[in-house]
C-alpha cells in the first residue's frame, strides 16, 4: 500500500532484518573474543576527508542566542576520530558507523550506510588480511580468501607491468578495452587505470567462487597508507581492497604515521579539488596534532557492512538488506 504514490513500508523484508540484527552481534562476539574494543565518535566535524572522489554532506550549527553559522561536515567514515582515540593508547578499537557520501547511489551504493571500521596496533597488513578472513569465514561463511598484488592483476588481465609501463601504455589499453569511451575523453593514469579495473577486471572477478584480496596498489594511490617498496624495487602503497563476486567491500591500510606527510597529502587533494572545482575541504588539524604526538603502528580497515550483507544474504541491491534505503 502506498500513499501519495509513496510506499511506508521497509525496503528489507522483516526476516532479513532479524538477520542482519544477528550478523551484528555475532561481529560484536568477533571482536570481543580477540580482545577489540567498540567505540564510537562524533558523526559531526568541522573538517572532513579531502579525497577528490569524496563528497561530504554539510549542514550549519549555529549557537543559540547567535546568527552565526559554524559549517559541519557528516563522516565519510569514522577514520579521523578513530585515529585520535589509538594516538590517546585506546589499544585496538572497532565501530560499527552510520556514514554519508553525498551524491552515491544505486544498487551498489547509498548516500547513507554502515561501516565497519577496525584499528590494530602491531599487525602488519597481511595480519589485519588474515583476520577480515576470519570474519568473513566465522561470521558470513565465505569460503577462504585468495590474495593477489596489484600487478599481477594487471599483468594478469592485461599483460602490463603496471609499475613500470608508460601513461600511453595504460591509455592505450583502456581505450582498445572498453568500447564505451568516448574519443575525446581524457583522464590521468590513475583515472585510467580507475576505468580498467572497473569495466574489465571487476566484471572477470564477479566470477570467482572465493573473496579476493588485491594489495600492493600503486604509490600515487597511497591515500593514508605507508608508501613501500616491493621486491622489485618499485614504490607501492602497503594497502588492499577486497573483492567478493566482482564487488569491492572492503578498503586497508598500513597506516601512515608522518603527520607532516599527511598534510601535504590532504593539500595535494585541495589543490586537485580545485582544478575540479569542488570545494575545498578544511584540513582536520586534531588528526594531524594526534599524530605530531604519535599514531602507534598499525594496520586498519573499512567494510561496508550493508555490502557485504548483500552478498552474505544473496540480495541484489542495498536498500534489500537496509530498513529504509537511502531512495
Amino acid at each position: 500500500m502506498s500513499v501519495n504514490g509513496k510506499s511506508w513500508r521497509p525496503t528489507a523484508d522483516i526476516e532479513t532484518l532479524k538477520k542482519r540484527a544477528q550478523y551484528l552481534a555475532d561481529v560484536r562476539l568477533f571482536f570481543a573474543e580477540r580482545g577489540v574494543w567498540e567505540v564510537e565518535t562524533p558523526i559531526l566535524s568541522t573538517a572532513a576527508p579531502t579525497a577528490p572522489y569524496l563528497d561530504s554532506f554539510t549542514t550549519d550549527y549555529i549557537p543559540i542566542g547567535t546568527q552565526t553559522k559554524q559549517r559541519h561536515y557528516l563522516q565519510t567514515s569514522p577514520e579521523f576520530a578513530m585515529k585520535r582515540l589509538l594516538a590517546a593508547d585506546s589499544g585496538s578499537i572497532y565501530q560499527i558507523a552510520r556514514v554519508f557520501r553525498n551524491g552515491e547511489q544505486g544498487k551498489l551504493h547509498s548516500s547513507e550506510f554502515t561501516m565497519l571500521e577496525w584499528y590494530r596496533p602491531g599487525l602488519n597488513l597481511h595480519q589485519l588480511i588474515d583476520e577480515v578472513n576470519g570474519l568473513l569465514q566465522h561470521v558470513f561463511q565465505f569460503a577462504a580468501v585468495m590474495r593477489l598484488s596489484y600487478r599481477g592483476v594487471f599483468e594478469f588481465f592485461f599483460k602490463l607491468n603496471v609499475l613500470t609501463c608508460s601513461d600511453d601504455q595504460i591509455k592505450h589499453c583502456a581505450r582498445a578495452r572498453i568500447n564505451s569511451l568516448p574519443d575525446e575523453f581524457e583522464t590521468d593514469r590513475d583515472g585510467w587505470l580507475a576505468l580498467l579495473i572497473s569495466y574489465v577486471v571487476e566484471p572477470k572477478l564477479a566470477s570467482l567462487n572465493c573473496p579476493l584480496f588485491i594489495y600492493d596498489f600503486p604509490a600515487s594511490q597511497a591515500q593514508l597508507a605507508k608508501i613501500k617498496y616491493d621486491q622489485q624495487g618499485n614504490a607501492v602503497a602497503d594497502r588492499f581492497e577486497l573483492y567478493i563476486g566482482g564487488v569491492e567491500i572492503a578498503n586497508g591500510y598500513n597506516e601512515l604515521l608522518d603527520a607532516d606527510e599527511l598534510r601535504q597529502r590532504f593539500e595535494q587533494d585541495n589543490q586537485q579539488r580545485k582544478q575540479q572545482d569542488k570545494p575545498v575541504i578544511p584540513l582536520d588539524e586534531d588528526l594531524l596534532a594526534a599524530m605530531q604526538v604519535g599514531l602507534p603502528e598499525c594496520s586498519g580497515v573499512a567494510i561496508g557492512f550493508d555490502r557485504l550483507l548483500m552478498l552474505a544474504l544473496d540480495k541484489q541491491k542495498i536498500s534489500q538488506v537496509q530498513s529504509f534505503g537511502f531512495e
